[in-house]
Parts: structure tokens; C-alpha cells; sequence
């Protein structure tokens, strides 16, 4: 396991992070500050009560230790109650992926071929589109009239973005955690993202790391089987900490970042990668507001970014690309947002998800942290 330096941001002392602790009363939200880590559970029993708060960033809780004795093997995924989201499809070349994957039907042995015309006919359009623009439906009605539109496509340069559920509130996992791909998974990679942290407002409060873990192969055979190419036990990591807005960091931040990927295999294989938020298609802040719709989410919600992470690169025979072996480890990191670390298992031998929303109830009430009008 890292040490606590080695996952914090490099500005760690001018930062305030919010994340929550397995203590030995349960699930426990605290404040990472002026190198001190705060109990902050009267004040919000929760993430989602404190991202609800008017301003986050400036609650005070009693200390429990220095960062330096942060226990990171307790650290738990930093959002609970909120409802996990997605956008899919925010980056040129991940539209470009998708619509091979669709092309291939989840035959990674086609998709090189597809991958090489698509590029040719369509990588310089996309990448330089405004989506929901005039020139974005010119674009699409050229690439009808040649056979090559897709549903990918449609939420690249269309007007309205893939917003999908990626999984259950509290199912997600922390730092350090093993996540999971389904054990028949023949085609699957990490998606290395920023994570925006919403109220139930609609008020950006910060912004964390996660790992949108993808099946390929099940999506690239159908559409439809997206829930399962992306809902799975453990497939969902976010992390290692929310680092709140405050006058240090800002969504200028977000939409500045630079988010590293290196993958690092039992057997040797070592795999690096990048996605520059600079590139993406459609405004995060715009993104956020898609995912709210007409919808009201009472819990507020966490909303992954997307990614221009695409591995193409074989790692075992020739043409058959990237997939996870069991035991990578896979490392998501970028200055202003730390380090989160997983290492892969399958969603069967990860350990299963037990503790849901009936368990964080009971365990707050008998902890008497909740009100009564929140019993």
C-alpha cells in the first residue's frame, strides 16, 4: 500500500479534500486540511449532506490525526448516497472506439482494419466539430450519405451526450481496492476520468478521480448490453479524495487537467496513457447540466467525464490489442486530484458488495448522527 504522500495532490497543503474512513464506528465523512484529518460526521453524517452544505470547503469537524497517519487501507470510495453517473463519448477518439466496437461486434480481430478507415475518413472532422453545431449535422449527414454513421456518433457531434447510471450508490470502491471485470471478459480496459461531485442543487462542489472500468467486448456486441459491460461488483472506482472548490482550485482546473494512466502487469507488461480534459468535446459544465435534465436527484450526484483513453496496443498476440490480466495494477493520477490505485480481480473474486444503503442507515442511527426528521 502507498503512503499518504504518494496519493494526495502536490499541493496537497494549500488543498481541502473531503473523503470518507471505515473507523471502528463505521463509514465516517472527514476533511483533509492544513495537514489534519477532521471528523466532520456531526456536521454531515454524510457526503451527500455535506456537498449539500452551503459551503463545503469551510466545515470543521474534531481532528482525529495528521494527514501523516492517514490510514489509506481505510480509505473508502469519497461519495455514498449520490447517484453514480456517466457521460460516454465526450472525446473524438473515444467516438471513434465505440463505433468500432460496434462495427467489430466485439471482435477485437476486425476492429483493426475498421479502426484504420474511420481515422482516415472521419478522426479530423470529429475532432474539430462543435457538437449539436450546423457543421456537426453537415458532418453527419456527409458520413450518412457514406455508410459510416453510428449511435456513437450521434452523441459525439448530435446535440444531446450519453448520460448513462454506472452503477449503485455506495457500490463503488476506494483506493487500493480491487476492482472487477466480469470473469467472461474476454476484451476490457480501464477508462482513467475526472469525477465531478454535484449537490442536489446542481452545484458543482469538486471534482475526484475514477476509473470507469469498460467491457468491450459486451458493449461492442450490442448497445444494449452497456449495464453489463459497465455495472458490475467492483467495476466502479473513484478517488483516493473529493478535493473541494475553494479559491486554490476552480473548474478552470478541472477543464485544464492532465490525467495519467499507467498500467503495470504481473507479467511485465506496462502500459501508459493520457487524457487532456483540454480536448474534450463538450464543457463539463455543460455535461452537468444534461445530467440533471428534468430530473431532481434529492442525494445529488457524481458525474464521470469521459475519457480520451483508448488502448490500441497488443499486448499479447498480434492485432488483439489491450485487455486486463488478472493482478494489474492500474494507477489513475494527476497533479491537482492525487493518485487513485486499484488492482484488478474479476467481479466474482472481488469481494462483493455487502454494505449498502439499509446498512449506512442503521449504522447512523445507532451512531445517533441522524436527526429525527432523517430517521
Amino acid at each position: 500500500m502507498s503512503s499518504v504522500a504518494t496519493i494526495l495532490p502536490a499541493d496537497s497543503a494549500q488543498a481541502t479534500l473531503a473523503g470518507r474512513l471505515m473507523l471502528d464506528d463505521g463509514p465516517t465523512p472527514v476533511i483533509v486540511r492544513g495537514g489534519v484529518v477532521e471528523d466532520v460526521s456531526s456536521s454531515a453524517p454524510t457526503i451527500s449532506d455535506l456537498m449539500d452544505l452551503l459551503k463545503p470547503s469551510e466545515v470543521h469537524g474534531d481532528p482525529l490525526f495528521n494527514v501523516e497517519e492517514l490510514p489509506v487501507e481505510r480509505l473508502l470510495a469519497p461519495v455514498d448516497l449520490q447517484a453514480v453517473k456517466a457521460a460516454g463519448v465526450t472525446f473524438a477518439i473515444s467516438a471513434i472506439e465505440r463505433v468500432i466496437e460496434e462495427r467489430a461486434r466485439g471482435d477485437f480481430r476486425v476492429a483493426g482494419e475498421i479502426r484504420d478507415k474511420l481515422e482516415d475518413r472521419i478522426g479530423g472532422g470529429i475532432r474539430s466539430v462543435v457538437p449539436g453545431s450546423e457543421g456537426a449535422e453537415r458532418l453527419k449527414q456527409a458520413l450518412i450519405e457514406e455508410g459510416l454513421w453510428s449511435q456513437y456518433l450521434e452523441v459525439a457531434i448530435g446535440p444531446d451526450a450519453e448520460i448513462f447510471t454506472k452503477t449503485a450508490p455506495l457500490a463503488s470502491v476506494g483506493y487500493g481496492a480491487e476492482i472487477g471485470v466480469r470473469s467472461d471478459s474476454t476484451w476490457n480496459n480501464p477508462e482513467p476520468e475526472v469525477v465531478l461531485v454535484v449537490s442536489s442543487g446542481g452545484e458543482i462542489r469538486g471534482a475526484t478521480l475514477g476509473n470507469d472500468v469498460n467491457l468491450r467486448d459486451f458493449e461492442g456486441r450490442s448497445a444494449l448490453l452497456l449495464s453489463k459491460a459497465k455495472d458490475n461488483n467492483a467495476s466502479c472506482a473513484i478517488g483516493p479524495l473529493v478535493r473541494l472548490f475553494d479559491n486554490s482550485f476552480t473548474m478552470d482546473d478541472v477543464r485544464s487537467a492532465v490525467v495519467d494512466l499507467e498500467i503495470t502487469g504481473r507479467d511485465g507488461f506496462r502500459l501508459n496513457g493520457q487524457s487532456r480534459m483540454s480536448e474534450i468535446s463538450r464543457d463539463p459544465e455543460e455535461l452537468v447540466r444534461q445530467a440533471m435534465s428534468e430530473h431532481h436527484y434529492p442525494d445529488g450526484f457524481v458525474l464521470f467525464l469521459g475519457t480520451l483513453f483508448a488502448p490500441t496496443e497488443d499486448r499479447d498476440e498480434p492485432g488483439r490489442g489491450f485487455t486486463h490480466k488478472i493482478g494489474d495494477e492500474v494507477r489513475i493520477s494527476t497533479p491537482k486530484l492525487g493518485t487513485l490505485m486499484n488492482i484488478v480481480s474479476t467481479s466474482r473474486d472481488a469481494p462483493a458488495w455487502k454494505f449498502g444503503t439499509r446498512a449506512l442507515m442503521r449504522n447512523l442511527t445507532e451512531r445517533g448522527l441522524l436527526t429525527p426528521s432523517e430517521r
